[in-house]
């Protein structure tokens, strides 16, 4: 994601949304400001997640989403908020 998704508490409404839709992974900040999610989950569930995305939080505002299946990544549980990348 790009915009203004740093310290807008983007990262914690994402672990929010995942969670609470069964879905597993993590979410980080990128040094050059964007957020960075790999994600895992049922298909309907990851579709509401992305479109969920483009709004954000509040306080966020998101101007672009770009969203690609991840080849070979390995299983996650959970789903988590990792540190800056």
């Amino acid at each position: 994601m790009t915009g203004r998704v740093q310290g807008v508490g983007y990262r914690d409404w994402v672990v929010r949304t995942a969670q609470r839709t069964g879905l597993t992974g993590w979410v980080r900040n990128v040094r050059d400001g964007r957020v960075e999610i790999l994600v895992s989950g049922e298909e309907e569930a990851l579709n509401a997640l992305v479109e969920g995305c483009r709004v954000g939080p509040p306080l966020a505002r998101v101007d672009h989403v770009e969203n690609y299946p991840a080849d070979g990544e390995k299983a996650h549980k959970g789903f988590t908020k990792r540190f800056t990348a």
